[in-house]
């Protein structure tokens, strides 16, 4: 059994420069631990597999295509490959996600 401390894990550098906290990695799929604080956003962009976010903590914004929606605490939202999708957070307290890729890419995110 592995049991991963989120809090302990380093911040990577990443092309939002936000916190992102790479929380599993093996061959079949990847998962990161996002965090804006109040006025953050990650910039526009394309993953070339599919996504599903988990909202951990606090309302955020969330752009997929051309639908916006404001999210909270305890939702899941699908994002397909290849689809334009950014988040925001226009709260004024945190805005944790949890972002899981499956299959685990083997092309970079492309921003816009």
């Amino acid at each position: 059994m592995k049991i991963t401390e989120v809090a302990n894990i380093v911040s990577g550098p990443n092309p939002h420069h936000v916190d992102a906290r790479k929380i599993y990695d093996s061959p079949h799929a990847m998962a990161v631990v996002i965090t804006l604080q109040p006025g953050e956003a990650l910039k526009k962009h394309v993953t070339p597999v599919d996504v599903f976010f988990y909202v951990l903590e606090g309302t955020g914004i969330v752009e997929i295509g051309d639908e916006k929606k404001s999210v909270e605490k305890d939702m899941l939202v699908e994002s397909p490959a290849k689809i334009p999708h950014k988040w925001t957070n226009e709260s004024s307290s945190v805005f944790r996600v949890l972002v899981v890729k499956v299959p685990k890419p083997i092309e970079e995110t492309k921003l816009l």
